[in-house]
């Protein structure tokens, strides 16, 4: 006998700020920042009984070194979440945290579960390189042309959708100063501050007389948006990936670190514990594109998602279109025909920084906190993905 299927709403969602690569969490595991996260989320239903949780589900791109290990049951308990509370660790690259989010919801949609857990982290500092400690490229992928992309750099991805949708330095540039103004801005005026749950560092330096001295630094800001970049000063930056091409550290996502988490409750869950939810999850899609093009990937599954949902594209009022690069981020919008009033209005991955498995989580932490202070109806959360994917997640405001 088929099941109905339930909605599944998110009741609460958090993150830690996010940082450069190396910078403010250099010194702080992937593990302790995902444990954060999961105890903040939690901490938000009061009176929520732990036991319920059917599963916590979290997105990690380089599931190796300190965020291996499953870390998803290592940071649960160290979050001291019950012994009884699973936990799994996923990848899909970018994707990673939507993909956590979804399938969260999939499960409370089932009738598999009434609460569960959705999360993201991810450490590029603690990573010796962006593709982990031991490339392994299978040598099959050399043997036929059409597979080469599989082993292409993200970064000459983009430069071929830059050139096949001839996407200008000046284009990019000027969408990466965008990004910074409104990240920047977004700052100033403490949009951010309700998703995000401050993260103490503690750190420990010799004292006189061979004591240790324990200094502590509360991080609750973003670190990486340059609100002082301009055309020019972008301009004056070399490409990265190809000695002719036109993509640069300027108009790329920075590599960070960081964590988020949401909480997601079925029908029957939000009526016992009383809370009100922030939204309704109402479609998730994944598709593929050619390797090569890989940041093309978001054109393929945004239809699909939306298709899902039921709604039209112009229905979307508030999208997280991930900015992995600009030239990808341009190209997906001047594709799809859409209004780029509505994507990033509080910056993106270029300013504020693209912590891989976790940025899907993180942001829906934004479009959460979006939903409670605007009168955005349906949102999305959209990336491109290694190897030539895409994905995109719609949600509505309740």
């Amino acid at each position: 006998m088929s099941k109905q299927i339930q909605e599944a709403y998110i009741v609460a969602a958090t993150r830690t700020p996010v940082a450069k690569r190396n910078g403010m969490f250099r010194n702080v595991r992937p593990d302790d920042m995902l444990a954060h996260v999961l105890a903040a989320v939690v901490a938000k239903v009061p009176g929520l009984d732990a036991h319920e949780i059917g599963d916590v589900i979290v997105g990690c791109a380089m599931p190796e070194a300190e965020q291996g290990m499953n870390v998803a049951r290592i940071g649960l308990l160290l979050a001291g979440l019950p012994n009884s509370v699973p936990g799994i660790t996923i990848n899909r690259f970018c994707s990673s945290g939507l993909q956590a989010v979804a399938d969260a919801a999939a499960r409370i949609r089932l009738g598999e579960a009434e609460v569960m857990i959705a999360a993201g982290t991810e450490s590029m500092s603690v990573m010796p390189q962006i593709m982990g400690n031991k490339i392994s490229l299978n040598p099959a992928i050399f043997a036929k042309e059409e597979n080469l992309g599989i082993a292409f750099g993200m970064g000459l991805t983009a430069e071929k959708v830059a050139q096949q949708w001839q996407i200008s330095r000046d284009e990019q540039d000027a969408f990466a100063v965008q990004s910074n103004q409104r990240a920047a801005a977004a700052i100033a005026a403490g949009a951010f501050r309700d998703e995000i749950t401050p993260y103490t560092v503690r750190t420990h330096v010799p004292g006189d007389g061979g004591t240790v001295r324990v200094s502590e630094r509360i991080c609750d800001t973003d670190e990486g948006p340059r609100g002082d970049a301009t055309v020019q000063s972008l301009g004056k930056l070399k490409p990265v990936f190809a000695a002719r091409g036109s993509v640069t550290a300027g108009n790329s996502s920075q590599m960070s670190d960081g964590a988020g988490a949401v909480l997601l409750m079925s029908e029957a869950a939000v009526k016992r514990y009383g809370v009100t939810p922030i939204a309704r999850f109402c479609s998730y899609s994944v598709a593929g594109v050619p390797p090569e093009i890989m940041g093309i990937g978001p054109v393929e599954a945004i239809p699909r998602a939306l298709k899902a949902a039921g709604i039209s594209q112009g229905d979307l009022d508030w999208i997280e279109l991930n900015e992995a690069f600009a030239a990808q981020a341009i190209a997906v919008m001047r594709q799809l025909g859409i209004d780029p009033a509505k994507v990033n209005p509080q910056g993106g991955a270029i300013a504020l920084g693209h912590p891989l498995g976790a940025t899907g989580v993180i942001r829906a932490a934004t479009l959460m906190s979006a939903f409670q202070r605007t009168p955005a109806r349906y949102g999305m959360i959209s990336m491109c993905i290694g190897t030539g994917m895409g994905a995109a997640g719609v949600f509505e405001r309740l």
